[in-house]
């Protein structure tokens, strides 16, 4: 018997109560006192613009924009003009130019805007409501600028940390990553800008991307790579969907009946419209009956020199060209964008509200990996603290279209050096391109109180149409080592957009701190963290392995030799590990990472206990106590895990299902619960290509990671 079970996921995500705004401790709370004033005015102006719902009244009014198009209009309407980022405009019906902007983490294209944090470090915030003021912020940004459409969020799934763009997407959980993406859409659309969800589907590399072929079975498929974009459609109503460059099963993604036809338009009934990646189209009769709406950055295939021929034979209906415009027009009409002006003059460019919502994503994000006791770092009136490093005086950012040029930036450097008298602070520059082996820098490093080495990759080495090394670059390594060999008080701070290899140096620093590309504000909110004034609350949204070669997708990464399919020279990569991708594959395996999902220290220690799980109507209640055991106030992230004991098929041993992060005072305690229902207890059930639970028992874990469960309980469903 197949039992269909409803996806609920964003309830899963476990929104914050309004009070848990305040759980960032600023060295000023005057300033975070007019920040939660501002959220909350914005939070209230955002429920008034949710344009994206698509009623009878557009689709008719769409419709008959539709019907006065002439036959040439309406193909050349498919293809992108101008630079590549507008749809074009027909004046003569009132159509107006639609202005995209590339934007997962700020809004780009001849412009300068904030620098949010990264889609993984938005991840690592496992925080909804700050990811979903992150997408109220970059709404304004997009109309103070005049943008209708902003090109994010990335959904593809973090599946080895090689993928040069790991950085834009939110981590190797399709829970978390629904949660987020749910969360960043209703905030961009709540200030009347589309977003666009983005790449449909399994684009998890970057190597030689138009032609290496994902290849996943239907399960693997829905259960890990499909999740977060269907959530971004019925739970979020994204505007928009992207294709990706990639073939999937071997059938370019823009093309692809089954991604497009099949299940997003399908199965999930969007009513959006499919835009390609840029470049990303290979063929007319397969754009045109695979279900793409809109080529970009100009028509190469849907052309009125190609189109037209095949209408006159009948091998396309002029009603598949008119479905595709009444998509796009229902759509633009739903935002609004037929009615009013984009550019709002009432918001400047360099918004306030943005600057504070990406200085506390930089407070929020950071992971702190390691920590021998000496973080915090005090406060006296003789501490010599250096930094170095290549990325002591940056701010670096993941490269290819998720680069922002910023207004404003505060390198760590910078940041340290805000701390005041107590930290006395110098910054070392190289006396070459990677080396520091001059008398006064060693002297510096082995007199300092705690040395800051700032390392990482940057636009050049890790970036779209390219994958990375799982190496740090050539000679930060070798910076590392050299401050150990006089200095025992290191601490390295990796600007990454995953796991990096820590072989060489990891067992010998004091503290590790994972800062992805916090954005603008990053330096400033790491300095702050380093100094205790905030304590660190970031999780890690993906594993990091000791080894490349522990990862579980180690031997199926990179594609073999080119073959022919059905036709096709291509080559491919085969999802051979299936479900088992990340934490998932780790328990699996019996293999241990460095670091596992959802690990992340805080300043202080937490105790679970009291756990109750009961039915409530259609799914059961996970309650249970935390309490903050140490001395400083800080933000705990419990995460609920659940496992089927005894499957029929192979299914993961346990899967995140809820979470709810919570600020707790020294001494404190506090009363969590979180709802769980019955979609966190299915699986993909190829038979009848749907979801199912099977009745039997069922683990519910409470934890800290994948790795440390606290508490857990047992459950049957009949």
């Amino acid at each position: 018997m197949c039992v269909i079970a409803m996806l609920s996921v964003y309830i899963h995500g476990g929104i914050l109560q309004p009070a848990t705004i305040s759980m960032i401790t600023l060295y000023n709370t005057a300033p975070m006192k007019r920040i939660i004033s501002t959220s909350a005015a914005i939070l209230a102006s955002a429920a008034m613009l949710c344009g994206q719902q698509i009623t009878r009244e557009h689709k008719e009014r769409a419709g008959e924009l539709v019907r006065q198009m002439t036959l040439e209009e309406k193909i050349t309407y498919l293809g992108g003009y101008r630079d590549g980022f507008y749809i074009r405009p027909i004046e003569r019906l009132g159509i107006p130019e639609i202005r995209m902007a590339d934007g997962p983490q700020g809004v780009r294209n001849d412009t300068r805007s904030t620098l949010f944090a990264c889609g993984v470090a938005a991840a690592a915030t496992w925080n909804p409501e700050t990811v979903y003021e992150m997408g109220a912020a970059l709404g304004q940004d997009a109309r103070a600028r005049g943008v209708h459409i902003l090109l994010g969020p990335g959904l593809n799934i973090y599946r080895s940390p090689l993928c040069g763009r790991n950085f834009e997407y939110m981590g190797e959980d399709p829970f978390l990553t629904a949660s987020m993406a749910v969360s960043y859409i209703k905030g961009v659309q709540g200030q009347g800008v589309m977003a666009t969800a983005k790449h449909f589907a399994l684009n998890n590399q970057e190597y030689d991307r138009h032609h290496v072929s994902s290849d996943a079975d239907e399960r693997t498929m829905n259960e890990i790579y499909l999740p977060a974009f269907k959530a971004a459609v019925q739970q979020a109503g994204v505007g928009s969907v992207m294709t990706s460059y990639n073939p999937v099963n071997n059938v370019h993604a823009a093309e692809n009946t089954y991604l497009i036809r099949e299940t997003l338009k399908g199965r999930w009934g969007f009513e959006g419209f499919v835009m390609s990646d840029w470049t990303s189209t290979y063929s007319t009769l397969g754009c045109v009956k695979g279900g793409l709406d809109l080529e970009m950055p100009r028509a190469f295939q849907m052309t009125v020199e190609d189109i037209m021929p095949l209408i006159g034979t009948g091998v396309i209906r002029e009603e598949e060209i008119d479905e595709k415009v009444q998509a796009i027009l229902q759509t633009i009409i739903a935002f609004g964008f037929l009615d009013r002006p984009q550019k709002d003059v009432s918001i400047p460019e360099d918004n306030p509200y943005s600057r504070d919502v990406a200085y506390r994503m930089a407070c929020e994000a950071p992971v702190l990996l390691k920590n021998n006791g000496l973080l915090p770092l005090r406060e006296k009136k003789k501490n010599r603290i250096v930094i170095l490093g290549p990325n002591a005086d940056r701010i670096p950012c993941g490269g290819g279209s998720g680069k922002v040029d910023p207004i404003h930036s505060t390198s760590l450097a910078q940041g340290l050096k805000t701390l005041g008298k107590g930290y006395n602070v110098q910054s070392l520059s190289p006396d070459d391109r990677s080396r520091y082996d001059s008398e006064e820098n060693i002297a510096a490093i082995r007199e300092a109180e705690a040395v800051i080495v700032s390392v990482g990759f940057d636009t050049r080495t890790e970036k779209e149409n390219s994958d990375r090394t799982f190496t740090l670059p050539e000679g930060q390594d070798e910076i590392i080592e050299l401050a150990l060999e006089h200095n025992r008080n290191v601490i390295v701070v990796i600007y990454a957009g995953g796991g990096v290899d820590m072989s060489r140096w990891h067992d010998r620093a004091a503290a590790i701190l994972m800062g992805w590309y916090p954005g603008q504000e990053g330096g400033l909110a790491i300095a702050h963290m380093l100094a205790g004034r905030i304590s660190p609350s970031g999780r890690l949204p993906m594993s990091i392995e000791a080894r490349p070669e522990d990862n579980p997708t180690a031997e199926s990464y990179y594609p073999g030799e080119p073959k022919t399919k059905r036709g096709f020279t291509n080559r491919y990569v085969t999802y051979s590990e299936g479900v088992f991708v990340g934490y998932r594959g780790y328990d699996r395996t019996g293999t241990k990472p460095l670091y596992p999902f959802g690990h992340g220290l805080t300043y202080s220690e937490f105790v679970y206990s009291d756990l109750d799980v009961k039915e409530d109507g259609e799914g059961f209640e996970v309650s249970f106590t935390i309490k903050n055991n140490g001395k400083h106030d800080a933000a705990e992230t419990p995460q609920v895990y659940v496992g089927a004991t005894a499957p029929s098929l192979p299914r993961p041993l346990k899967e995140l299902k809820g979470f709810r992060k919570t600020f707790v005072e020294k001494g404190k305690s506090k009363r969590v619960t979180i709802h769980l229902d019955r979609e966190a207890f299915s699986f993909y059930d190829t038979g009848c290509h749907a979801f199912n639970i099977e009745p039997g028992t069922y683990r519910i874990m409470v934890g800290a990671s994948a790795e440390d469960i606290r508490i857990s309980s047992e459950i049957t469903i009949q």
